[in-house]
C-alpha cells in the first residue's frame, strides 16, 4: 500500500472520529462533515473535544487548506501565504492549538519537492518552501529550520511540544537528487522537538550510521517516535530504514533485527501508555504499494496486526495511522476487490471492517480510518452526573466541570444551543456529533 494514499472524497469517512463502549462492535453512526467548496476533504486527527483536523480543497480544486471541524462545522485554517497548508498527521495537542504544514510565497531554490508536496494537491504541490506552523488564536506561526529551506510539523501533545523534522545546510550525499521522476532532493533533514518555547528547536540523535530522519508523533510523557535512515527522496522509503522510540535524549529501534525490509518502516502514533503503531516495509516491494499494519510495546516487541511471512501466500497490505488509550487502533488495508477499507483493531475483536459496522442507511465505503480518541471515557464519567441532577444549580455545576475538559477556544465557537446539544447528549436525551460520527 503507498503511504502517501490517495484523498478520499468529501462523501467518505476519512477519520474514525469516536468509537463505541469498549469490546462494543457497532455499529457505528456516520456522519458526512462540509468542505470548503471544493471535492475532496480528509479527516487526519480527532481530539477528546471531538476537534476533527485535516484539509479540505478550495472551490476551484487547485489547493487546499488545513481545517478544523467542531460541531459540524468547517473553520479555514489559512496557509504560511502560499496555496497548500494540511494537518497531515494525529495530533494531540489541545488548547486552541495546532500543528500542521504549509506553503509560503518564497519560492523553491534548490529545486526539491520536499515532504509536503506529497500531502498537498497536485496542481500546486511543488514550487514553493514548505514549512512546519503552529496555529493559535487565529493566526498562524511559523516554524523554522535546522538552517535549511524546508520543515515539517507532524503529531503534537498538549504540553507545546511537536514532532517533525528540518533541513540542515549539509548536502547529504545520500539524497536522491535531481533527474527523471527523482524528487530533486539535496538537504539532510534529521528529527526534531519544536517547543515548548516558540523559538525552541531540538535535533533528535540518529540511529548510527545514518545519515537523515523524521520524528511522527510524540506523547504527554515526551516519548516521540518516527524514522532514521538515508536522506533518499524525504517522504519515507530508505529514511524509514530503522523505526525508532526517542527517550531522554537516545534513539532505541524497534524491531532491531526482526524487520526484513529496509524501508518504510514507520511509526504514525504512539499513547500515552508508549504503545505505538504505524507500518513496516515490505522486502518484495520497495515503492511502498505494500506496508504491513503494527504495533508494538514494551511487553510484546513489534507485531503485524495480520500476521504473515512475507512470502507469496502473504496478502496482507495494511498501515495503521492512529491508537488511542484503550489500545484501540484504526487504519486502512486494500480489500479483497482491491479497493482501501478503513479498520478498528483491539485485542479482543482483531482486526474488523469499518463498513461492516457502520449503520446500513450509510451507502458510502469507509476507505481510510485515521485517528482515534477517546473521548466515550470522558462521556461516561460525567453521563452518571448529568443524568442524576436533580435541578438546575446541580445540573450548571455538572456543566461547569464538563466544558473545563473542553479548550476555551474552541468552546467559543459554540452557539448557545450547541452548548445545549453537549447537556442534551449527556443526559442521554438526544445525539451529540463529535467530529464524524453521531454516536448513540
Amino acid at each position: 500500500m503507498p503511504a502517501v494514499v490517495p484523498s478520499c472524497l468529501v462523501a467518505a469517512i476519512c477519520a474514525a472520529a469516536s468509537y463505541p463502549t469498549l469490546g462494543a462492535t457497532g455499529p457505528y453512526r456516520v456522519t458526512d462533515l462540509p468542505s470548503l467548496g471544493g471535492t475532496v476533504s480528509r479527516g487526519n486527527s480527532i481530539d477528546n473535544a471531538g476537534v476533527v483536523l485535516g484539509y479540505s480543497r478550495l472551490p476551484d480544486g487547485q489547493s487546499e487548506h488545513a481545517v478544523a471541524w467542531l460541531f459540524g462545522r468547517v473553520f479555514d485554517l489559512g496557509t504560511l501565504g502560499g496555496p497548500n497548508s494540511d494537518v497531515a498527521w494525529p495530533a494531540k495537542g489541545t488548547f486552541g492549538r495546532v500543528a500542521g504544514i504549509s506553503q509560503t510565497s518564497a519560492r523553491e531554490v534548490l529545486g526539491e519537492n520536499w515532504s509536503c508536496s506529497a500531502f498537498f494537491a497536485p496542481a500546486t504541490a511543488t514550487g514553493y518552501v514548505c514549512r512546519g506552523f503552529v496555529w493559535e488564536f487565529g493566526h498562524l506561526r511559523e516554524l523554522p529550520t535546522l538552517g535549511g529551506e524546508n520543515s515539517y510539523a507532524a503529531g503534537d501533545n498538549r504540553l507545546g511540544q511537536i514532532a517533525g523534522w528540518a533541513e540542515t545546510t549539509v548536502h547529504d550525499p545520500t539524497c536522491e537528487g535531481a533527474g527523471q521522476g527523482k524528487s530533486g532532493q539535496v538537504l539532510q533533514f534529521l528529527p526534531v522537538i519544536y517547543g515548548p518555547a516558540s523559538d525552541r528547536v531540538v535535533p533528535l540523535p540518529l540511529i548510527s550510521g545514518d545519515s537523515s530522519g523524521a520524528a511522527t508523533a510524540i506523547n504527554d510523557r515526551g516519548q516521540a517516535v518516527g524514522i532514521s535512515g538515508e536522506c533518499d527522496q524525504a517522504v519515507g522509503r530508505r529514511t524509514a530504514k530503522h523505526a525508532v522510540l526517542w527517550e531522554h535524549g537516545k534513539a532505541a529501534e524497534l524491531g532491531k533485527g526482526q524487520l526484513p525490509a529496509t524501508w518504510w518502516n514507520t511509526p504514525t502514533a504512539i499513547n500515552e501508555h508508549g504503545t505505538v503503531v504505524g507500518f513496516l516495509g515490505d522486502p518484495r516491494d520497495v515503492t511502498g504499494n505494500i506496508t504491513h499494519a503494527f504495533i508494538w510495546s514494551r511487553q510484546t516487541g513489534i507485531q503485524r496486526l495480520v500476521p504473515g511471512d512475507y512470502g507469496p501466500s502473504d496478502t496482507d497490505n495494511s498501515t495503521a495511522a492512529g491508537i488511542n488509550d484503550h489500545g484501540q487502533v484504526v487504519g486502512y488495508y486494500v480489500a479483497a476487490d482491491g479497493t482501501l477499507h478503513g479498520f478498528l483493531w483491539d485485542l479482543q475483536a482483531g482486526l474488523q471492517d469499518l463498513n461492516d459496522l457502520k449503520q446500513s442507511d450509510y451507502t458510502n465505503t469507509v476507505q481510510l480510518a485515521t485517528d482515534i480518541n477517546d473521548l466515550d471515557a470522558l462521556r461516561e464519567e460525567f453521563r452518571p452526573a448529568a443524568v442524576a441532577a436533580s435541578d438546575d444549580s446541580v445540573e450548571r455545576e455538572v456543566i461547569r466541570q464538563f466544558l473545563g475538559r473542553f479548550p476555551a477556544s474552541h468552546l467559543a465557537l459554540l452557539s448557545g444551543q450547541e452548548r445545549d446539544a453537549l447537556w442534551y447528549d449527556l443526559a442521554g436525551q438526544k445525539h451529540l456529533m463529535f467530529g464524524m460520527q453521531l454516536i448513540e
